[in-house]
């Protein structure tokens, strides 16, 4: 735990210039000049009963198909399922930390929902890019979420990548 006068002192502290540009290409991602078609990369998560409650209280969707398992044994689900925009989310951190990484942003986004996700599935989320623009710094990802061979969401992404940096 940071204490008043910790914070104080950390706020007091200057940080160059040239430390913060080396922190930010450290961190930051691919830049547009670097991405090419066909790059992939791969996020995996095992859904648990926890990531449910918390999206729930997070977003406020609090439907009875995610959070009471007595309600969703009476849908056509026959049992509690994730939210898809909790699975949508491991699309998001692929996109945001590995590919095109850090520094990216969203533009738009399709998606095809095709199966449910529940506690205990392991989901594997893959991004490949599809087209690089290099005019409008923009790439077109193909989506892919799985559980085991089965295709749970599927569709395409469009985002903005940055050029990088001039060096003054």
């Amino acid at each position: 735990m940071i204490g008043a006068q910790q914070v104080e002192v950390f706020m007091d502290q200057q940080v160059s210039p040239s430390a913060v540009i080396a922190t930010m290409e450290e961190l930051h991602g691919y830049y547009i000049d670097e991405l090419k078609a066909g790059m992939t990369d791969v996020y995996v998560r095992t859904v648990t009963e926890t990531d449910i409650v918390q999206y729930s209280q997070i977003s406020g969707d609090d439907n009875p198909v995610h959070v009471n398992e007595e309600f969703a044994k009476q849908t056509v689900f026959k049992g509690r399922i994730a939210h898809g925009m909790l699975t949508c989310g491991y699309i998001s951190a692929v996109l945001g930390t590995k590919l095109p990484g850090p520094g990216c942003a969203y533009l738009n986004q399709n998606l095809n929902f095709r199966a449910p996700v529940r506690i205990g599935d392991t989901v594997q989320t893959r991004v490949t890019i599809n087209e690089v623009k290099t005019d409008s710094n923009t790439v077109v990802c193909e989506i892919v979420c799985t559980i085991g061979e089965k295709v749970i969401i599927d569709g395409f992404a469009t985002l903005w990548v940055p050029n990088r940096r001039k060096k003054d």
